[in-house]
């Protein structure tokens, strides 16, 4: 890479935070009320995508970007000797919608093969997650890490359903095991800030099969910066281009990964 990622890190908060100023000026026009209509969410989403990619390829003329909104985001088809910023303009549509404050904008880059700066900001808290590969992860400036909960009976665990009805049984599957093996399980409907709050310790642990690259890319570099771990669901090298995720601490992540292994879905 040419740039530093102290200056991508910096530029990843920079584009949130300009994402986040389109969604909260399209909020203003309309209401719960108006919950169907699709074309000014759609909107939304567009005005956050088109500032943050206007922002960073000025930013970096030699990187790609890659956005939710792009035709090419559910391929995986890139180019991989070019830094690619990966975002999400609006991670958490459903609660944007209907005015519940848990969304957020995800800015992560994928640099070398690895996915290696990222920011997310949820802009109804003002908080601002942040991380570099080498340069530790934070919460609005401060040192963030993982939590020290070592077993899955104290575990806050967290997870994400897919919209397709039919895709969910996998994972009603698994939220039945491990609502018997946790303490107690999350559903925020925004899997950036599922990481970032696994990053940050709120939860111990997150898992998925419904993601894209654009949904982790940010939050995985939180996590392994805070001192966690990220992989597929089987527990091998993450691939952001696959949709399963197992995240958290050390021993959270592997009691999640075994847990899974152990009570496979059969359909």
């Amino acid at each position: 890479m040419t740039a530093d990622l102290t200056a991508c890190r910096a530029a990843a908060e920079e584009a949130a935070r300009l994402g986040a100023a389109r969604l909260e000026e399209w909020r203003t026009r309309f209401s719960v009320r108006e919950k169907a209509h699709a074309d000014l969410v759609t909107e939304a989403d567009h005005a956050s995508q088109q500032a943050i990619r206007t922002f960073l390829t000025t930013r970096f003329p030699g990187h790609d970007f890659l956005g939710e909104e792009d035709a090419e985001a559910k391929t995986g088809v890139i180019r991989p000797d070019v830094p690619t910023w990966i975002v999400d303009p609006l991670d958490g549509t459903a609660n944007y919608v209907h005015d519940v404050p848990a969304y957020c904008v995800s800015v992560g880059l994928l640099a070398g093969g690895e996915l290696v700066a990222g920011a997310i900001y949820d802009p109804r808290q003002n908080e601002m997650f942040s991380a570099a590969a080498g340069h530790g992860a934070t919460l609005n400036g401060r040192p963030i890490r993982v939590s020290t909960i070592g077993e899955l009976r104290r575990a806050l665990l967290a997870t994400g359903f897919p919209p397709d009805p039919e895709a969910q049984e996998r994972n009603i599957h698994y939220w039945r095991m491990f609502s018997y093996k946790a303490q107690a399980l999350r559903r925020t409907g925004s899997t950036a800030l599922n990481l970032a709050y696994v990053a940050a310790g709120r939860f111990d642990g997150y898992w998925a099969y419904d993601n894209w690259a654009w949904d982790i890319a940010a939050g995985v570099v939180l996590v392994r910066e805070a001192s966690g771990v990220v992989t597929r669901a089987d527990g091998s090298t993450l691939d952001p281009f696959r949709p399963d995720i197992v995240a958290g601490n050390t021993a959270t992540h592997r009691a999640m990964v075994e847990a899974l292994a152990a009570s496979p879905h059969v359909g």
